[in-house]
């Protein structure tokens, strides 16, 4: 069952950490000046919702924004990312961690633990983002083909929630926040007990925050989404995309 991680000593430890890698690949891309970048965390590290299904890892999702491109064609998403890994590879190296992975939406490091303390493997998810001339939010998406002369690198722009913030800031104000937890955990745990096991955190989230939201605001227009398709739909992620696409376009709504 997912429970909340209690240990506060380990998680400053590991948000300490991965934060610092992550501002020494900031500052080592921007001392070089071909891009200029700033990081922030973002996910449930951000919102204080970490958790953990029995010993099993866990990971911390940082963006690494672009503000600036003097050296790369902007629309040159496989040199951008190659330059951002082999940058990163050489900050983890420096502090023993071993190469990342270059997932499809991010670079994923390896599990990593602490030598002594709290044995909990933990990663980090970087994804590379952009904001455009018209304000849209976009994240460096890697199409692989499994043929890496075929795979294509596009800027993929993320949904949003609109009002979610607002209806979270309502909640935080009224002294609701610790009830949004738990109405977090417990849509945690029930789709876990029906082994529903590819409800996306970020799905969880949502539905949380609306139930929540509408027990103390029953005449507002924003009404219960209770299911995937329904969230789907407040998000404006069409129902018939295929499965893949989809996904995507919900982790580019919780990390964005």
């Amino acid at each position: 069952m997912y429970h909340w991680i209690e240990d506060k000593a380990f998680l400053g430890r590991m948000k300490g950490l991965c934060s610092d890698l992550v501002n020494q690949l900031v500052q080592a891309i921007n001392r070089e000046g071909r891009l200029e970048v700033r990081h922030y965390l973002v996910g449930s590290g951000a919102k204080n919702l970490i958790t953990q299904n029995a010993n099993m890892p866990i990971d911390l999702d940082y963006n690494l924004e672009i503000l600036r491109s003097e050296g790369f064609n902007i629309n040159d998403g496989c040199g951008i990312k190659e330059y951002v890994r082999e940058i990163f590879d050489e900050v983890l190296e420096c502090k023993g961690w071993e190469p990342c992975d270059d997932s499809t939406s991010t670079l994923t490091t390896k599990l990593h633990r602490f030598p002594d303390g709290n044995q909990t493997l933990f990663s980090i998810d970087l994804c590379i983002t952009r904001v455009d001339e018209n304000g849209r939010r976009l994240r460096l998406i890697h199409n692989k083909t499994g043929k890496v002369q075929w795979d294509n690198w596009i800027w993929n722009e993320a949904p949003h929630a609109k009002g979610l913030e607002d209806r979270v800031d309502w909640l935080k104000d009224n002294g609701c926040w610790l009830e949004l937890r738990e109405a977090y955990l417990e849509k945690k745990n029930m789709y876990l007990t029906r082994n529903v096991h590819d409800q996306p955190s970020f799905i969880v989230y949502i539905e949380a925050v609306n139930e929540v939201y509408s027990k103390y605001n029953p005449g507002t227009a924003y009404r219960l989404h209770t299911g995937v398709r329904l969230s789907e739909t407040f998000l404006g992620i069409s129902a018939s995309a295929p499965q893949k696409e989809r996904l995507s376009l919900w982790e580019n709504h919780w990390n964005g």
